[in-house]
């Protein structure tokens, strides 16, 4: 497996050296390199790109900035000078992190950690999904879930026979669009619902125990077409 990555430093020596490193890694094909988000912006637009090795500090915009306009299957590692970002790296999704001046070695452990995490992804297995929560990567199984909600920047999926939700930074409607339709839909803008594990409806809501979700009106046509198939 190949990811396609691209460069994005406002210095070129680091941006130089980052080449070098990506160059040699042989799972790592280098699609460019930027000197500012604005210019990787075109090589976004024109291919598909997998990961980026982007720099935090740059002007005009930097790459925290940047990062949060990405699409969600665009992956990102940070490199930076200043190790105060790390914590607000990761509430963006980062995979990782490069603290300069960066090691070979420190390169290629992040750049598995991100192959690692795309070969999950594009695993073969369709009873589960995988999904960052924190600093760890889950696997949910698809049976296990109740339902989803979001919340602002972050999905909650709640399991069947745990309380604690598992929370994760990524986006509703791609999130809607890769689960299985014939088993998963959604019902309202913050609420996606597993309906092989739909019990009891009362009044246009959805009743998980104690959680009463509602069927808005935007989705209520496909949720009656599937509840017309189940009547008997």
């Amino acid at each position: 497996m190949k990811l396609k990555c691209i460069i994005v430093d406002d210095e070129p020596l680091a941006s130089g050296l980052l080449n070098s490193y990506a160059s040699q890694t042989p799972f790592l094909e280098v699609a460019g390199v930027y000197n500012s988000p604005i210019e990787a912006l075109r090589a976004i637009n024109s291919q598909q790109i997998d990961l980026i090795f982007l720099d935090i500090n740059m002007p005009k915009m930097n790459g925290l900035e940047f990062s949060k306009t990405l699409p969600a299957h665009i992956k990102v590692i940070f490199t930076t000078a200043y190790d105060q970002y790390a914590i607000e790296g990761f509430k963006v999704n980062a995979l990782d992190y490069l603290l300069k001046p960066i090691s070979y070695s420190d390169f290629l452990q992040a750049s598995n950690r991100a192959l690692d995490w795309f070969k999950m992804v594009n695993a073969t297995e369709t009873d589960s999904i995988f999904v960052k929560s924190g600093y760890r990567i889950k696997k949910l199984k698809l049976d296990d879930i109740l339902y989803i909600e979001n919340q602002k920047d972050y999905v909650k999926f709640y399991l069947e026979n745990q309380q604690k939700p598992i929370s994760s930074l990524m986006n509703m409607q791609q999130l809607s669009e890769k689960l299985p339709e014939n088993t998963f839909m959604r019902v309202h803008r913050s609420f996606i619902v597993n309906l092989d594990k739909v019990q009891t409806i009362e009044r246009n809501t959805i009743v998980f125990g104690k959680v009463y979700i509602p069927v808005s009106d935007t989705y209520r046509e496909k949720f009656n077409k599937f509840l017309s198939k189940r009547f008997i």
